[in-house]
């Protein structure tokens, strides 16, 4: 099969941050404004991620549509994973934190152990494909649940959130650009961290002014930032702007 990926270009980190806000808000709006409840919301939304990845495993190469509503769906499960933790069961974003840090990294120490490689460049064969999702599940995982930590147990507030992840991805890209910094190592670390910020900028945009934010609320936040993901989307299917050039290793292995 042909790479199963997109190329990482600006359109990628633009539709990973509006994804990431898409699943926190969208969460919320099913939850609260819905009236679904987290439970039911939590069993929708995985069978929804379960199909659209039977799509994506079938298809044999990148297609935009298909690739892009296995992400949104992912963000809005990976955010509930966390709020069941921790509403329903009550553990501590501290430990949750904690915890999906130490799944995520098994995660790729297995996929290296096995494929010596954690470059999305070579997601060509169904096990590597299967770690990078189950790498993907995590990583949002592990943001909503570190972005929650920020914002609200540590009193950062939704806007000093935003300013604080958006300047730790800053500090990934210049490590990577000026100082030699692993691109593997350099592109996950900025995945990870697009999840909190994407989580953060939902929380300023949807939550009321009162508690901080700009009043936006989830549906007309969902809403701005779907069609935003849909136009986008629809630009790289026609223009196949960020189509892969081939199915090869374009980037270095993790030593």
């Amino acid at each position: 099969m042909l790479n199963k990926v997109p190329e990482v270009t600006l359109y990628f980190w633009l539709i990973k941050i509006l994804c990431t806000t898409v699943g926190e808000t969208a969460a919320d709006y099913l939850n609260d404004t819905l009236g679904f409840g987290l439970t039911n919301t939590s069993l929708l939304m995985a069978g929804l991620l379960a199909a659209a990845l039977v799509v994506q495993f079938k298809v044999r190469r990148y297609v935009p549509s298909v690739y892009w509503i296995a992400v949104v769906l992912i963000s809005v499960v990976g955010t509930l994973i966390t709020d069941n933790l921790t509403d329903n069961l009550g553990m501590s974003l501290w430990i949750s934190t904690g915890a999906f840090s130490l799944a995520l990294a098994a995660t790729f120490a297995g996929w290296y152990s096995l494929e010596r490689t954690l470059s999305i460049h070579s997601i060509t064969s169904l096990r590597r494909e299967a770690f990078y999702w189950l790498a993907v599940l995590f990583t949002f995982a592990l943001g909503t649940a570190a972005g929650d930590l920020f914002g609200e147990k540590l009193n950062f507030g939704y806007g000093p959130s935003v300013l604080i992840f958006g300047a730790m991805i800053a500090a990934v890209t210049i490590a990577w650009s000026k100082l030699g910094l692993n691109a593997i190592t350099a592109f996950w670390a900025a995945y990870i961290l697009t999840r909190p910020l994407g989580a953060s900028i939902g929380d300023l945009t949807s939550q009321s002014t009162s508690n901080g934010g700009l009043g936006l609320g989830t549906t007309g936040t969902s809403f701005i930032f779907l069609t935003a993901i849909l136009a986008l989307v629809g630009y790289l299917t026609l223009s196949g702007a960020d189509q892969t050039t081939s199915d090869a290793v374009l980037e270095p292995d993790l030593a």
